[in-house]
């Protein structure tokens, strides 16, 4: 089901989540929501998958239940891969909270943007720009 949430594009839900929640933040976080979780579970699970056998075993044979393995050995061991993942997924955070901000926002990036756009200045949409990149 997680494999299947990604070639959904966000552009085409995100008028689904205005319709359905309104005009507040809740769509908003909806949509960095759906779009930053991805990344972040894949990363987990792959660092969960990568766990060090050995200390499994080790701590099996020393009488340490599931839980205390899970604790003790593959939550740090998938550390590394959940910074991975969270570094991956505040990227596209960013990106995809100007876009909800265009898709149904009375104020922001996204609608300054857009604003600018229609009285083609140019310069200040790169400065919005500018100030996005450097929120990253």
């Amino acid at each position: 089901m997680l494999v299947a949430s990604q070639p959904i594009p966000i552009v085409a839900v995100a008028p689904l989540l205005i319709i359905w929640f309104g005009f507040g933040l809740q769509p908003k976080v909806l949509v960095v929501t759906l779009t930053t979780f991805f990344p972040l579970a894949a990363n987990l699970a792959a660092g969960f998958s990568a766990t060090d056998r050995e200390a499994m075993r080790l701590l099996r044979s020393l009488g340490a239940g599931r839980w205390r393995t899970y604790r003790l050995v593959r939550v740090p061991g998938a550390m590394p891969y959940f910074f991975a993942g969270l570094r991956v997924s505040i990227t596209y955070a960013v990106v995809d909270a100007v876009f909800a901000e265009c898709a149904g926002a009375a104020a922001g990036l996204g609608i300054y943007m857009q604003a600018q756009k229609s009285a083609f200045r140019t310069d200040l949409v790169f400065a919005a720009v500018a100030v996005t990149e450097l929120q990253r």
